[in-house]
């Protein structure tokens, strides 16, 4: 079996703080002999729990690598007991390239877990986080938002499985985060995905969405900076009281919560993020733009409850996702 080629310039077993790189060796026309440098910080105070915190995952999606960066600028070892691993652009390829996918091989890491360690570059991080970050770890958070391509009101997110008692962890740590709503996530498709490669080795996994359309705001980040020391006293890794705020929680109960696009065009929505709308509500309208005189396709709520997801730029596409609809619970 290949031995993966990414080398830590850090110590995992070490005590304090750490600042240094995944060292990825990468030929290409511009450095024959380069490397791709992922950034990562280790903070290690004795012996405790492992949380591993990731933002990026998607290139295009901003509001975890702030939180991150910027907690690996002040984080003290002395509040910390355990370890934490934070690597705030997780596909740092993406991240540079401000891109959903790797502009170097096209990799979507998010679909690309357990990977390979003789694969492309994406692969290659898909199997050191597989057996080398995820093989240390007690709990992980990933950040994430709905990039260039979607917006969705901000959530923590925690998945149904089949241990129920992995759930139920998962589930309190969903709390714990306290996003202004806390959904029951039914993914599309879930094979490849970090989450589920997280859930395999039965760690406490949340995931998030907080806000889209490629950029970041004040209220978003703030959400991520919250959630993210909420994780860590909840894991008992940092000390002192959880700040706890109301939350909407959500379920997605089946594949109607979903709302596709079959008539590619110009979208208009009817209704905004966070109203509460009714089974078979109008939701959004596609205007034709090849000519003129066509009326609209029509795009009706499946299911009622809360408007919680949609496609942001105004220009949709076949299979496209229109909306996500979340039932309150």
């Amino acid at each position: 079996m290949a031995s993966n080629p990414i080398s830590p310039t850090v110590d995992f077993d070490q005590d304090g703080v750490q600042h240094g790189f995944l060292r990825l060796p990468y030929s290409h026309d511009e450095s024959a002999w380069g490397s791709i440098m992922i950034p990562i910080t280790v903070v290690k105070n004795g012996s405790g729990p492992t949380a591993v915190l990731t933002g990026a995952n998607h290139g295009d999606e901003y509001e975890g690598a702030i939180a991150l960066y910027d907690l690996a600028s002040r984080i003290d070892p002395q509040d910390v007991t355990g370890r934490i691993i934070i690597v705030p652009a997780f596909n740092y390829p993406a991240f540079l390239n401000k891109s959903r996918t790797s502009p170097i091989d096209g990799g979507n890491l998010n679909r690309t877990f357990p990977g390979r360690a003789d694969g492309t570059v994406t692969e290659k991080i898909a199997d050191f986080f597989q057996n080398q970050i995820l093989a240390r770890a007690d709990y992980v958070l990933d950040i994430h938002s709905g990039g260039k391509t979607l917006d969705f009101v901000p959530f923590a997110a925690a998945h149904f499985l089949s241990d129920q008692s992995q759930q139920a962890r998962c589930v309190e740590a969903m709390k714990a985060f306290n996003a202004p709503y806390s959904l029951m996530l039914l993914e599309i498709d879930s094979v490849g995905m970090y989450d589920t490669a997280a859930e395999n080795l039965g760690l406490v996994f949340v995931s998030t969405e907080l806000g889209g359309g490629g950029s970041s705001s004040a209220r978003t980040v703030g959400i991520a900076r919250k959630g993210m020391e909420n994780f860590l006293k909840h894991a008992e890794i940092l000390p002192g009281e959880l700040e706890i705020g109301p939350t909407i929680n959500l379920d997605m109960p089946d594949n109607r919560c979903y709302v596709s696009c079959d008539t590619p065009g110009l979208i208009e929505y009817k209704v905004d993020l966070g109203a509460t709308v009714e089974e078979g509500q109008l939701i959004a309208v596609v205007h034709e733009i090849t000519r003129t005189g066509r009326p609209p396709a029509l795009y009706f709520a499946g299911i009622s409850g809360i408007f919680t997801g949609r496609h942001f730029p105004g220009m949709i596409g076949m299979g496209d996702i229109v909306a996500v609809i979340a039932v309150p619970v």
